[in-house]
């Protein structure tokens, strides 16, 4: 159609298709715009309920500041009603602007809106500064151009209508939001009180939080973990408010751009504004009216928690006694007594490894295995409050699992051998770590022990074992005196032969070691030898080492139930030199 090679008539004709499917495409049916009055009127209402929510919680603010009774609570509820008004002139301060939006984009497209409360008037309740938080009340049925999307196109995103780069009223209302959720969030982390004993009431300067930018963030879930990465890195924010501020936070972020259509990087005004029927664009400001008053009464509930609550309910008490599950004898402990508040009908939701532990009488019971050393044990625990909303905290536990053990001693033989790597274990059963120290000794750890040598030539030594508690104090357990004492001398071996036994006389080997009865893993080398055989003539056979094959002739020639005798010096792991003599028949 319309294409160089056409007529004018048939270009004229051309454009005239265009020109109808155009308005075709941009006729919305009745019914349609007559949904979107139905929502709005339910946005209105929605408005109002969350306005009154939010009058509650301020209510029983005041109440707890009436309540002489406990000066300390009434202090602190005087702060946090402070607190409150800063919040309310922040949140009035969008309403009107919303207000004056759905105004203005109504005033454009032509509707009487000085008219208030007459029987065709759109505006039915006016806004007023004398009731600044409650949002102007309009029957939308009495619009005459419901369909009319130019004038919100021009109110909201400007006069070029550019849907990716707005510059009309509504990046006003962009901006503003979002200074709104930065402004919430910081008041919420700002105003946790504390009151002394005299009922002086103080802001805790310590407790506050600077909301960031966050623009980029795949979904919800995205950026509550964005949110909470930056809260723990300014780590100035009370942690039972974490929770709270990242859920003020999620609920006043709007998608900023997105792809709509096919077109890629549509601002949020242009996606919601561009094209919208008039009465669609009320709706959607209403909305956020919504969001506003929202906001503002869960930063209210939070507060009104601060000086007790009514944010939870409670059915049932329990008392409870909180201690550790083992002490050793001598040891101070401490135990928690307190009482415990649950309903019956809302059991927490404990998670553990990402699943669920089953609750019942308000607690879950998780039976673990102690496996070894140190157990991290973590997980979330969550609990309804009366609207609905889930309170989640983290949980942590750290189990020290200690290794069973007893001990049987033979105090009689209590020694220590000079030279000798003594293996000694020590155990302090009931602690997470153990010591070993001593005097006359010198220790080094060992492979699931200690290395124990006596210094010098005392005769006695001590060691001592202590434990080291969690915090990193020492407790002296016991204290033991050993004999110091050189190694005993080995005994000779003609081959696999014991001094005193029947050798052969084929074997040429000597060994210092030993018997079976010495438990000691102590290495003997023998350094010179010389053999004697009764009756043999000339000078006895001698040798280094252990190996006797220079006595062969003298052995061959020996007869048998001869008595030969070795005289050797062995050395010993202790570095003493010993003259051993061993005597062996043939």
């Amino acid at each position: 159609m319309a294409g160089g090679k056409e007529t004018p008539r048939q270009k004229m004709i051309g454009m005239m298709y265009l020109v109808l499917t155009a308005l075709l495409a941009l006729n919305v049916s009745k019914a349609v715009l007559d949904a979107f009055v139905a929502i709005e009127e339910n946005m209105q209402q929605a408005c109002l309920t969350e306005y009154a929510r939010g009058q509650e919680k301020l209510g029983g603010l005041t109440d707890v500041e009436g309540d002489k009774s406990n000066p300390g609570a009434a202090a602190k509820a005087k702060l946090l009603i402070e607190a409150v008004g800063r919040i309310d002139e922040m949140t009035a301060d969008q309403i009107k602007m919303i207000d004056d939006l759905k105004i203005l984009v109504l005033t454009e497209s032509g509707e009487d809106m000085k008219s208030i409360g007459k029987e065709e008037s759109i505006i039915t309740t006016a806004y007023t500064s004398k009731d600044p938080l409650r949002p102007t009340r309009m029957d939308l049925m009495h619009v005459q151009a419901k369909d009319q999307y130019d004038p919100p196109m021009r109110v909201m995103l400007g006069p070029e209508t550019d849907i990716k780069k707005p510059t009309g009223e509504g990046m006003k209302l962009w901006d503003a939001i979002k200074k709104f959720r930065d402004g919430l969030c910081k008041e919420v982390a700002g105003s946790q009180v504390t009151a002394d004993t005299s009922g002086k009431a103080i802001y805790q300067a310590k407790f506050k939080y600077n909301a960031p930018d966050i623009r980029e963030y795949k979904d919800q879930t995205d950026l509550g973990i964005k949110l909470r990465k930056d809260i723990d890195r300014q780590g100035t924010v009370n942690e039972e408010d974490i929770n709270e501020i990242i859920d003020l936070y999620r609920g006043l972020t709007l998608i900023e751009y997105s792809e709509v259509h096919g077109v890629e990087d549509v601002h949020w005004l242009g996606k919601t504004f561009d094209h919208s029927p008039s009465v669609a664009a009320i709706a959607s400001l209403t909305s956020l009216e919504m969001k506003v008053l929202s906001a503002r009464a869960h930063a209210v509930s939070v507060l009104r928690a601060r000086v007790g609550g009514g944010e939870y309910s409670f059915n049932k008490v329990m008392p409870l006694a909180y201690g550790p599950e083992v002490v050793n004898a001598g040891d101070e402990f401490e135990i928690e007594i307190l009482m415990a508040a649950f309903d019956t009908d809302k059991q927490p939701v404990v998670i553990y490894n990402g699943e669920k532990v089953a609750a019942a009488e308000g607690k879950a019971r998780l039976k673990l295995k102690g496996t070894s050393g140190t157990m991290e044990l973590k997980g979330t625990v969550a609990i309804q409050k009366k609207n609905g909303d889930m309170t989640t905290r983290d949980w942590t536990k750290t189990i020290t699992v200690m290794k069973p053990s007893g001990s049987i001693e033979l105090p009689e033989m209590n020694m220590l051998y000079r030279g000798y790597p003594n293996k000694v274990n020590a155990t302090a059963s009931g602690y997470p770590e153990t010591s070993l120290s001593g005097s006359g000794v010198s220790i080094s750890p060992s492979a699931g022990g200690y290395i124990v040598k006596p210094v010098g030539r005392a005769k006695t030594a001590t060691l001592s074992v202590s434990g080291r508690t969690a915090d990193g104090k020492s407790v002296s357990l016991k204290t033991m005196k050993f004999r110091c004492s050189n190694l005993p001398d080995p005994e000779l071996y003609w081959g696999g032969v014991k001094n005193g036994g029947k050798a052969s006389k084929s074997q040429t080997q000597l060994f210092a070691k030993y018997p079976p009865e010495i438990p000691l893993n102590a290495q003997f080398r023998i350094i010179k030898w010389e053999c004697q055989v009764p009756g043999a003539m000339g000078r006895p056979p001698s040798g280094p080492g252990g190996n006797i094959s220079a006595a062969s002739n003298l052995l061959r020639a020996a007869k048998s139930g001869s008595q030969v005798s070795f005289i050797c010096t062995v050395v010993g792991p202790d570095g003493i030199q010993r003259k051993k003599a061993g005597a062996f028949k043939i």
